[in-house]
């Protein structure tokens, strides 16, 4: 890990944070699939649209290892509510898919600073109740077996949407948390022992809140589940985390709290590893690790009668 992160300085890459939104996004596409594993065939890759609340058509695209009726998950990807898009994670939904045996629906849900909180959130839950009520059936799959997840805000994201869902009486199957935040204030140990050096820094954290969410909103549940009222009855969780990421106390935090609600957790924390590490599977085996992880999670928790 370390010698990637020599690699990455010596690129000379702007940080995210001197740039506009757009210019980060195009290198961000550019350089998010350089480390992943290529990406895998599977019998079905399909881009689709899903309607928001507002009508507005979202870009989503299906991925499944075999034509059968599969359960589902819906991914959410990270990128700090700013950057990131189905193409930049397109690797780690196929390898998701093709690890697990099940389906994964990428969901594009719309970033800031165009479209700031809650919209983002908003989305993601039109998502979800959508695949409930009829797009998991129309896709051929199992509206029965669904799972949500999602990695960086897309952990987030899918933190937030499974208390939305236990609440709207939709059973979700697992959570899957990739080193999700979950706190909104930057008090927690890691946020400083990890602020610079480690990937994502400290200034990088600032410059995507601040594109996506108003400082007094902040201490809304639907941006920092750990302030949620009530997890209870909410879905099995698995974390996949990273030991050097400024994110992993508040994921463990969160998983300190479901547990304390009864909620079923399993936890795996990468050592050595920065925030994104999952998404570098061609040179990191500790990425193929957390994959394989994350994916026997969403097995077992489908299997599960």
């Amino acid at each position: 890990m370390r010698g990637l992160l020599d690699r990455i300085r010596r690129a000379g890459q702007p940080p995210f944070h001197t740039q506009t939104a757009a210019e980060a996004r195009a290198l961000y596409a550019r350089s998010a699939e350089v480390l992943d594993l290529p990406r895998a065939p599977l019998a079905r890759v399909e881009d689709l649209t899903v309607p928001a609340f507002d009508g507005t058509p979202l870009p989503a695209r299906l991925y499944a290892p075999s034509a059968g009726r599969l359960p589902v998950m819906l991914y959410l990807h990270g990128g700090g509510f700013t950057i990131g898009s189905i193409e930049t994670h397109d690797s780690l939904c196929r390898q998701l898919a093709l690890r697990s045996g099940a389906a994964v629906v990428s969901l594009g849900y719309r970033l800031a600073p165009e479209h700031r909180f809650p919209v983002a959130v908003e989305d993601t839950w039109a998502a979800l109740r959508w695949l409930h009520e009829t797009g998991a059936t129309s896709l051929g799959l199992d509206a029965a077996r669904l799972a949500i997840g999602g990695d960086s805000a897309g952990g987030t994201l899918a933190a937030v949407t499974a208390l939305w869902a236990r609440d709207q009486g939709i059973a979700l199957r697992l959570q899957l948390l990739i080193t999700p935040g979950t706190a909104d204030v930057a008090s927690m140990p890691s946020r400083a022992a990890f602020a610079e050096g480690f990937l994502l820094d400290a200034r990088t954290i600032d410059w995507f809140f601040d594109h996506y969410i108003t400082v007094s909103d902040r201490a809304d549940w639907r941006f920092a589940p750990l302030n949620a009222d009530d997890v209870e009855g909410v879905a099995p969780a698995c974390f996949a985390l990273a030991e050097c990421d400024p994110l992993v106390d508040e994921g463990v935090a969160y998983a300190d709290r479901l547990r304390a609600a009864g909620v079923p957790v399993d936890i795996d924390i990468q050592r050595g590893m920065t925030h994104d590490f999952i998404k570098m599977g061609r040179a990191l085996r500790e990425a193929q690790a957390a994959q394989a992880f994350a994916a026997r999670a969403l097995t077992h928790a489908f299997e599960a009668p």
